[in-house]
């Protein structure tokens, strides 16, 4: 089984984190912000990861410490959780509609992280929730995943469904990118030999 167990104590954030992989999509998460709890749990379920997540952080400044560090230990969680990569598909994309969004994602499990978004969300926050900290988190995650992510809002005006569409057509391209093509043999998918 691919898990891993993640924590991370620093003086803005405290943050206990679990991942399964291979799991049905089951999560228990309290990150002290209602929309990103939300979005994680659309994570979790659409990409079918087990996922808890204990974090507690400095959310009367603002929930910016908490999002990004939760993005770098679900980052690393996959990282670790991954291994050698033996045998994945490695590449994934999807177009992913949300009510009026349209949203595009498209992954390389390349051990080369980066994040490329191009999203328009019209408000500022969502609850109390700064919309800007969707890219943050996603930058976080794939630096310390070592994933290339691509992130392309082709439609939407609601800032929720804009941003409910990231997470879901992430976890579901993630999802396939890590699933094993048996047709591999276990081999890595890279002519270097290593991810």
């Amino acid at each position: 089984m691919r898990k891993a167990e993640i924590k991370r104590t620093t003086s803005e954030t405290d943050i206990c984190l679990k991942l399964d992989i291979d799991g049905k999509g089951d999560f228990k998460i309290d990150t002290g912000c209602g929309f990103l709890d939300h979005m994680l749990q659309l994570f979790s379920r659409h990409g079918c990861f087990d996922l808890i997540i204990e974090a507690k952080g400095d959310t009367k400044v603002d929930y910016h410490h908490t999002t990004e560090d939760i993005g770098i230990c679900l980052g690393k969680a996959f990282a670790e959780a991954s291994g050698v990569k033996g045998g994945i598909k490695r590449y994934a994309d999807i177009i992913l509609p949300m009510d009026e969004a349209l949203i595009m994602a498209a992954v390389d499990v390349s051990g080369r992280g980066g994040c490329y978004c191009s999203l328009d969300i019209p408000s500022e926050k969502v609850g109390d929730f700064d919309t800007e900290l969707c890219e943050e988190f996603w930058n976080a995650f794939s630096k310390n995943a070592g994933i290339t992510i691509h992130i392309r809002q082709l439609e939407g005006r609601n800032s929720h469904h804009i941003i409910e569409g990231v997470f879901k057509a992430s976890a579901r391209t993630l999802r396939e990118a890590f699933s094993i093509d048996e047709t591999l043999d276990g081999q890595v998918p890279s002519t270097k030999g290593m991810i």
